[in-house]
């Protein structure tokens, strides 16, 4: 809602300058000794408030930094491009900045990169923000996203499938300290090395859709990303042997983000202007809300019937709800 009420590069220079305000503080909490848990849970509050603002006004902005919108997937894949890479990156660079400097200095790090962040969308020429032509309460505005999104056969079954998705496909992620300790029978540099094959998958997938460009069938490579990640999931469930249980994880990576970065556009590209914020504030609500939902769950089943098991059950149901959902509505798969 708010990121169709107000510019949306504003509202991202705030809620940076937020970001990096919230690890100033920790940073110099840090230095100082004085860190307690109460201020790390106060942080992450006031981290989830910027995010939730944050989120849809970053997914909305995106669109309108693209000109021709037949150009829209290969910008969001080349936004996932950046991301994946900072996936497999960061951990890395963090790591070693922890063990040669300490904790603080990571932080200080983090809070000095938003000077980067903030000069670009200082930099940035946008035309003159237009504001809706009429306002009316918030709870309406709402309302008519979220009815936008009921009566909208395809963006509804997009936004169900990211759903799902969340809630269902990142038991994996969930489970990477069991799985790397029990299944593996390795320790925590294995749960690296599976945190970073996931995101050489990512990055892959990434690079392949923004090489892709106009060319592709965003419908036809939706499918096969969905049913990729989803069968390469049960595949993984059944390895014991970590060269093989890598490879797999580089596979679900690469389904995934093929899935993801095309759920995006397609949805950004069937909302109208005046409702996009609204949608991508359901889309990126849908998708952060019910992760830690389905990580809760994911721990509890894997607590009973073990981490194999729960990765088989979650992928079965994706494959079911991936079937069903492509054979009752065949529009998706043909989608430009």
């Amino acid at each position: 809602l708010i990121a169709d009420r107000f510019p949306r590069q504003k509202l991202l220079i705030i809620t940076q300058v937020m970001m990096m305000t919230l690890a100033i503080i920790l940073a110099a909490l840090t230095f100082t000794g004085l860190v307690q848990p109460w201020h790390i849970l106060v942080m992450a509050f006031f981290l989830g408030i910027a995010n939730a603002f944050d989120a849809p006004a970053r997914q909305s902005f995106v669109y309108e930094l693209v000109e021709e919108k037949a150009d829209l997937t290969n910008a969001i894949a080349l936004h996932a491009t950046m991301f994946n890479a900072a996936m497999v990156v960061g951990p890395s660079v963090g790591g070693i900045i922890y063990a040669l400097v300490g904790p603080a200095w990571c932080f200080t790090f983090n809070a000095f990169s938003f000077i980067f962040v903030l000069t670009a969308l200082f930099l940035m020429k946008l035309k003159p923000f237009v504001p809706p032509p009429k306002k009316r309460s918030a709870l309406l505005e709402i309302k008519e996203g979220l009815q936008y999104v009921a009566h909208h056969p395809t963006i509804r079954v997009l936004i169900a499938g990211i759903g799902v998705s969340s809630l269902l496909a990142f038991a994996y992620v969930t489970l990477f300290p069991a799985w790397a300790k029990d299944v593996l029978n390795g320790n925590e540099a294995t749960n690296g090395y599976l945190q970073s094959a996931r995101g050489v998958g990512a990055l892959i997938g990434a690079l392949l859709i923004a090489f892709m460009g106009r060319r592709s069938k965003r419908g036809v490579w939706l499918t096969i990303g969905t049913f990729t990640f989803s069968t390469i999931m049960f595949i993984y469930a059944q390895s014991r042997w970590l060269p093989a249980s890598l490879v797999l994880l580089a596979g679900i990576g690469f389904g995934y983000i093929i899935f993801a970065n095309l759920t995006n556009s397609l949805v950004q590209t069937q909302v109208t202007d005046e409702l996009r914020g609204r949608v991508m504030g359901i889309y990126v609500f849908t998708f952060f809300g019910l992760h830690p939902i389905g990580s809760l769950i994911a721990g509890l089943l894997a607590a009973r019937v073990g981490a194999p098991t729960t990765l088989m059950i979650n992928s079965v149901i994706l494959l079911l709800f991936a079937s069903i959902a492509f054979i009752k509505f065949p529009q998706i798969r043909r989608l430009e």
